[in-house]
């Protein structure tokens, strides 16, 4: 390739210095020519190196590439915030269901005992037997014996009484939270 031939993005031709423009010494310089004496420190233009196009070409796909993922990012996270509280309340709103549906079941099997208990309670023979043992009707001239006071059966021990307490409730409340304190193995 000849010198000054390649074109790459953002080049313009190269002139032979003998072709370009004079100016008065001093006179204002093109902000090409000042970016370039600033860059090399010279009034000359500086020389682009053989890749500086390329290089800032991967670096410019690069930055788009960059550009794309947060941007994705960005997305993704706006459909998750957006997402999460529609996603929270309908497993909330299943487990709801489910719980009901427990509920119902277990309704219904109390329903089919409670339909049970009123077709026995159509039956007479049953309501005489409830009315015998619950309200302790008897029929004209049968006698029903109550017993008031029954006695315990020499196997089983009697209930010891409570002893009554002259104290006033602070002290015994007192010292059980005294008796707390101390380890069982410790009570005497």
């Amino acid at each position: 390739m000849a010198r000054g031939t390649s074109r790459g993005p953002r080049s313009s031709p190269r002139r032979p210095a003998s072709s370009r423009p004079s100016s008065r010494a001093g006179a204002a310089r093109s902000p090409l020519a000042q970016r370039a004496s600033r860059e090399t420190g010279t009034g000359k233009l500086a020389e682009p190196t053989a890749g500086g196009w390329r290089e800032r070409l991967n670096a410019a796909r690069a930055n788009q590439r960059t550009i794309r993922r947060v941007g994705f990012s960005i997305v993704a996270l706006f459909l998750v915030i957006l997402v999460a509280p529609t996603l929270r309340a309908y497993v909330q709103q299943r487990s709801d269901i489910s719980a009901l549906r427990d509920t119902v079941s277990q309704q219904k099997v109390r329903v089919e005992e409670l339909q049970k208990e009123q077709a026995r309670w159509e039956d007479r023979a049953y309501v005489e037997q409830q009315a015998r043992t619950r309200l302790k009707f008897v029929k004209v001239g049968e006698k029903s014996y109550t017993v008031l006071d029954p006695k315990v059966p020499k196997g089983e021990p009697a209930v010891p009484p409570v002893p009554e307490s002259t104290d006033p409730w602070y002290d015994s409340i007192w010292a059980s939270m005294r008796a707390a304190d101390v380890p069982s193995n410790q009570r005497r």
